[in-house]
């Protein structure tokens, strides 16, 4: 068991619930570092926010802030500020166009050996110094500060922000679009697609269970409407005690817990963040929990739930597995030779 407390969704959920933003930015560091010579440049390319040059047929792209990007050309250099963002793009086989990515991205192994440019406060100046034409960055993530330093330096950023699997699909859909993937970015959607369609099946005909899933423990966090981990409770055939909720992250009072009595207790455990067991074992003490009296205090791997990239649907079917491990009797019956 691994009890890694390295912050990443956990961390960047209780980031958001208590953010801080602090500005430590030198100009005069970012003028050498990018000079004026290479925003011209790039005003000649790849536009962010503008009217598109009258040479060129540009394609226009809209990101889930809503933030039009007119983008003449695929571009060449790309930096990721999120683990699921650069499995995305290695997804697309960008591999050679990923010049940066965050400390915390360590999928595919190839992402171990790019350029890193911090995670929960990137390098400003480290990130611009890599030259990127475009970054992709996750939209409650990514500090105001940091989005209008690089609007003026005009680096084109793409937000992203998954609140349900088939936000994920899009996303993945769109960075095919924009990187003339289009492809590639159809093969992997359409596999998910399957895999989504496979699982639901699954458990179509159970009848659903209460479901807590503890993304931290103090103070207790779970998943509400708005997030895709809640829409993907409901996929694999659960009910998430926190539905009622107003935030997609909500802190949740015990109170609330005891008189949802969830009849599974879902604990994401990984190589980069997990419940340690001693934090699920304090969960043995409220023995009226339905969840406590039929020993369903389960783990399920983090790398494939907190990260809303393609291998989200590997975790929609490790949930499945968790919530309804009646529907997959017949695979251990049937083993695949």
């Amino acid at each position: 068991m691994r009890s890694n407390r390295t912050p990443s969704f956990r961390g960047y959920v209780l980031g958001c619930l208590s953010i801080l933003i602090v500005v430590s930015v030198s100009d005069d560091g970012l003028s050498e570092a990018y000079g004026s010579s290479v925003v011209k440049r790039r005003q000649q390319g790849i536009l962010t926010g503008m009217p598109f040059m009258a040479n060129i047929m540009p394609r226009t792209f809209v990101d889930d802030a809503g933030r039009k990007l007119y983008i003449a050309k695929p571009p060449t250099r790309v930096v990721s500020l999120a683990p699921s963002i650069t499995e995305m793009l290695f997804a697309l086989g960008l591999d050679e166009q990923i010049v940066g990515v965050t400390e915390l991205c360590n999928y595919p192994s190839a992402a171990l050996s790019k350029p890193k440019i911090g995670y929960a406060r990137p390098n400003i100046e480290t990130l611009v110094a890599l030259r990127p034409d475009m970054i992709v960055a996750p939209q409650e993530f990514l500090r105001a500060d940091i989005l209008a330093k690089l609007e003026e330096l005009r680096i084109p950023v793409f937000l992203v922000e998954a609140k349900t699997i088939g936000d994920i699909l899009m996303q993945i859909q769109s960075l095919g679009k924009i990187f003339n993937k289009v492809k590639m970015s159809d093969a992997i959607t359409g596999t998910m697609r399957d895999r989504m369609a496979r699982v639901t099946k699954r458990v179509a005909t159970s009848k659903e269970k209460r479901v807590l899933y503890v993304l931290n423990s103090h103070p207790l966090i779970t998943v509400g409407p708005g997030s895709y981990i809640h829409h993907m409770i409901g996929l694999a055939g659960g009910i998430n005690v926190a539905r009622s909720s107003e935030s997609p992250y909500p802190s949740l009072s015990l109170e609330t817990v005891l008189q949802e009595d969830p009849e599974v207790l879902i604990f994401p455990v990984g190589s980069v963040e997990s419940i340690p067991k001693s934090e699920q074992d304090e969960w043995n003490r409220w023995k009226s929990l339905s969840a406590v009296r039929n020993r369903q205090l389960l783990e399920v791997s983090s790398d494939a739930l907190n990260r809303p990239g393609p291998r989200v649907v590997e975790g929609l079917d490790l949930l499945a597995r968790a919530i309804h491990p009646e529907a997959y009797l017949s695979d251990e019956a049937h083993p695949s030779p």
